[in-house]
């Protein structure tokens, strides 16, 4: 097709742009129009992908019969079926009356299914005998019905690593893909941006009665270099907020940066079966926290027994190093149960302490460390638990139930 051609399309159906690759797929969509081949539409969300479908429509034989578009994504699978192929009277709970069903009343038209690849498996199976004989039978009835209609989808997911993750059939894709149609994402489409931009301020000022805002050229060139992961949609939202807020008409740089969001230095594909992966990465990251935490619990716990030891077996006249103690220092006469210990100073900058069995028995168990511990806090806040859970880092739940466990009420 010619330019002017491809230029009386966009004016028809609103399509604002001048790239290459844009104008590819519009004149793929016009020239495929006229068969009945079927045809998929692939894009990023918010690229504007539904007008492809209208385009191929209306340029087809089929313009005159109905065109219905149907967001797969939107209806809960066990409707699914009954939506798309109709159902008889009774064939499930709430089934008063018979219905039709999308496919049968597009007859001779045209269906347009969004967000193909949120299909269920059975209803592939469906969508595939439709494509290949144009038969379709409603739930609930054992009788053939022929339907004859063009089918355009729709998708913005990986439908290659669908297949591999086994959640699309790979004969239904080489089906649909007919004719593949690639849309391109804004990112990628230059000084449309601004043309877009321009359009969208436009029609908000005639919408809301006001003058249309303006960019000044470093606000062109941000918006430009701008990603754009949201596409038309999201630049649409943004040029309407502008509009609405901003008294000023002019968009300096600086104000245009308060209504997009931070980007990430890297933007990753969202493939169908990521989140398995994602899954499987958090619990990794989970138990490596895990394992630090609890690293650091037997060191500061390994702390602790060395300083109880130490103060167990001082001179009055020597103090205390661990915070949960009194300032006073306490006389205490060795413990028979402990034996002669050979006490190490602890530096704060070690990185390893040494191991708690160089200075205690095997009687002295972990809970009388525990016991202890808590003691000395409910001592030092004057018996405020709050406080003293604070300061041993626990929850007032934990150290209640300690209490009461240790009889330290």
């Amino acid at each position: 097709m010619t330019k002017t051609e491809i230029q009386q399309v966009k004016l028809r159906f609103g399509i604002i742009g001048n790239t290459e690759s844009l104008n590819r797929a519009i004149d793929i969509a016009i020239q495929v129009a006229p068969t009945d081949l079927s045809v998929l539409i692939t894009g990023e969300s918010g690229v504007g992908k539904e007008s492809f479908p209208q385009i191929i429509h209306q340029y087809s034989r089929r313009k005159h019969g109905q065109y219905i578009a149907v967001n797969c994504g939107a209806i809960p699978e066990g409707t699914i079926d009954s939506e798309l192929f109709g159902h008889e009277k009774g064939a499930f709970t709430g089934a008063i009356g018979e219905r039709k069903g999308y496919f049968g009343e597009a007859n001779g038209g045209t269906i347009f299914l969004d967000e193909v690849g949120e299909l269920p498996l059975p209803t592939q199976a469906r969508l595939l005998r439709v494509l290949e004989s144009g038969e379709f039978i409603k739930v609930g009835s054992s009788k053939v019905e022929k339907t004859d209609v063009r089918i355009v989808a729709a998708t913005n997911v990986n439908l290659g690593q669908a297949i591999t993750d086994g959640r699309f059939r790979e004969d239904l894709y080489y089906r649909l893909n007919t004719v593949p149609i690639q849309v391109p994402p804004l990112r990628e489409r230059g000084e449309d941006v601004v043309l877009l931009f321009r359009k969208f301020a436009s029609d908000f000022a005639e919408k809301y009665r006001m003058p249309a805002i303006q960019l000044t050229d470093d606000a062109k060139r941000m918006l430009m270099a701008f990603s754009w992961p949201g596409n038309v949609r999201q630049l649409k939202n943004i040029t309407e907020q502008i509009s609405i807020i901003e008294t000023n008409r002019e968009i300096t740089p600086d104000l245009l940066k308060t209504y997009l969001p931070e980007q990430t230095k890297q933007r990753l594909p969202a493939l169908w079966g990521s989140k398995e992966n994602k899954s499987f990465e958090s619990e990794r990251e989970i138990l490596y926290q895990v394992l630090f935490d609890m690293r650091k619990d037997m060191t500061d716990l390994k702390k602790l027994v060395h300083e109880i030891m130490s103060e167990r077996t001082v001179t009055p006249s020597t103090p205390s190093s661990n915070n949960f103690y009194p300032s006073t220092p306490s006389v205490v006469t060795p413990s028979p149960t402990v034996s002669t210990i050979n006490i190490h100073p602890v530096h704060e900058d070690d990185d390893d302490i040494q191991d708690t069995e160089e200075y205690v028995e095997e009687s002295l168990s972990l809970d009388e460390v525990e016991k202890e511990v808590i003691r000395k806090a409910l001592e030092k806040h004057k018996g405020k638990r709050k406080s003293a859970a604070k300061d041993l880092n626990i929850s007032e739940r934990t150290l209640y139930r300690k209490i009461k466990e240790y009889g330290l009420d």
